[in-house]
């Protein structure tokens, strides 16, 4: 399954696609194996998201925040 997961991410960094890297990276973060990873690939989420400009970069930042992983307002 990460293997999977692996080569999308490559594939999408390959044809820069927005959206699908905001989609993995979140799938990545749910499939870590550490919290440091989790943190580590939602950050990537969002500032993927904050890039494109999507809403989602709002819901995305706000669970940063409930990790502790960003500081709140």
């Amino acid at each position: 399954m990460l293997e999977d997961l692996d080569r999308r991410l490559l594939e999408a960094h390959a044809v820069d696609d927005r959206g699908a890297l905001i989609q993995l990276y979140q799938e990545a973060s749910g499939a870590a194996r550490s919290v440091v990873a989790r943190n580590f690939y939602l950050t990537h989420a969002y500032v993927y998201a904050l890039e494109a400009g999507v809403p989602e970069a709002d819901c995305l930042r706000k669970r940063l925040v409930e990790y502790g992983a960003e500081t709140p307002d």
